[in-house]
């Protein structure tokens, strides 16, 4: 894939993601080639995968259990405002 230096910098998030993936991506400017975007190592699809399937929900889960319950945010600024009308206080 070519793509200006220009297009590039709008989408570098997932001109990396595409090299990740094995695609040849070349910056340009002015039609020129000026740099070649290319992955350290290429991703282990399979582990990927075995990531999000296993390890990820498990993370979360327990992420879950350590959240502290905060503020009703449906709430949070009825302080600001009388109880009988309504308008700010």
């Amino acid at each position: 894939m070519r793509i200006s230096l220009e297009q590039a910098a709008g989408q570098l998030s997932e001109l990396v993601r595409l090299a990740e993936e094995g695609e040849e991506i070349v910056l340009t400017e002015n039609g020129a080639p000026r740099a070649r975007l290319e992955a350290t190592s290429p991703i282990d699809k399979a582990a990927r995968e075995r990531f999000f399937r296993d390890e990820l929900p498990e993370l979360q889960r327990r992420a879950a259990s350590r959240m502290i319950p905060g503020p009703d945010a449906a709430h949070s600024q009825d302080f600001l405002y009388d109880d009988e009308t309504g308008l700010p206080a």
